[in-house]
């Protein structure tokens, strides 16, 4: 009863397949999910060597040979990189195109309903145009082989859970972008996230775009054109929504545990107060401790939650990157998949 789980091992320059390597080491991740990787089965014995993990890479090339156990890590091996010209730290083409067809191999095996659901280590985007893969990044590359129109990020770290009106677009345009009906699609998709994490009656925090949300219009009238009839209508429909909350006091309440998911009107809005709470910066090192946000791409027909940080070229390959936020990616995949499958925990 336990989900299969599609883990593509990223950019093998990055810390993609250590990161991999570390979560499936814990005996607790086999003990609420059935993990496979989907890569390249020379780069993950790598990454087990270089770790000092006394593992077994199992590689197969359908999913009914995998053994699911602690110990052995299944690979579904793609034979995608050439490990004689393979660099750690640098962009090359084929480590664009290996972590491309190990996206692409994860959504096929998920569309075919053979796992249950996907998580994705970090890729580099210039790797993956170099490959000749133009995407912008995962969420472009799963939208199109779903054959989806409507989505959403979803960034998530403990309590706050926050999704996006609008993300990669300059600011000048997002604020054109908060619309009523946007608004009401992405608070429809994060309260229906939400219920799939087990909560009941999720209650979301909408923000406002302006300072204190325009303070009744002293600085702007998109509260009063576009945030507020969208929450007018929310509910009137049953939805369990406060707003527009000020934004620089909604995330501070999620975080407190008062909502269970908020909606922020653009990128940095809600992704500056994720990463503060989520990223540990080590000042006497001057490195990156943890990096503990999960990214979770919402409206897909399929389960896609990834680690929200990098490749780290620069600690690509030493053995010291942290599995934070892919151990929280796995549990995050994993409920939702028990959600969908109508397992109870």
């Amino acid at each position: 009863m336990k989900p299969i789980l599609a883990v593509t091992m990223g950019d093998p320059a990055g810390i993609g397949p250590e990161i991999v390597v570390r979560a499936l080491s814990h005996k607790d991740t086999y003990e609420k999910c059935r993990p496979i990787v989907t890569g390249d089965a020379a780069v993950m014995q790598e990454a087990v060597s270089r770790l000092g993990y006394d593992f077994k890479i199992n590689a197969v090339e359908r999913i009914s040979d995998a053994k699911f156990e602690h110990g052995t890590i299944d690979v579904y091996d793609l034979h995608c990189v050439d490990m004689s010209t393979f660099r750690f730290g640098e962009v090359q083409a084929q480590c664009g195109n290996a972590a491309f067809v190990s996206i692409k191999k994860a959504i096929e095996l998920a569309m075919a309903n053979e796992v249950d659901g996907t998580v994705t280590a970090p890729l580099n985007k210039e790797a993956l145009n170099l490959a000749g893969h133009h995407f912008d990044g995962h969420t472009e590359i799963y939208a199109t082989f779903t054959g989806t129109k409507k989505y959403a990020m979803m960034l998530a770290d403990e309590n706050i859970r926050v999704i996006h009106v609008s993300t990669h677009v300059p600011l000048r345009k997002a604020c054109d972008l908060v619309k009523k009906a946007r608004i009401i699609e992405v608070t429809e998709l994060i309260a229906d996230a939400c219920r799939q994490f087990g909560i009941e009656n999720p209650h979301i925090g909408i923000a406002g775009l302006n300072p204190h949300s325009s303070e009744n219009g002293m600085f702007g009238d998109e509260e009063a054109l576009e945030i507020i009839p969208a929450i007018e209508e929310l509910s009137a429909r049953g939805f369990n929504v406060d707003g527009p909350v000020p934004p620089d006091s909604v995330f501070a309440k999620a975080k407190c545990g008062k909502y269970d998911g908020c909606v922020a009107m653009y990128h940095d809005q809600g992704h500056i107060p994720l990463k503060v709470c989520a990223f540990n910066w080590n000042k006497e090192t001057g490195k990156m401790e943890s990096a503990n946000g999960v990214n979770i791409t919402l409206g897909l027909p399929i389960i896609r939650v990834s680690v929200d940080h990098g490749t780290a070229f620069d600690v690509a390959g030493k053995g010291i990157a942290s599995d934070d936020a892919m151990v929280l990616s796995i549990d995050y995949a994993t409920r939702m998949a028990k959600y969908r499958l109508g397992i109870k925990e």
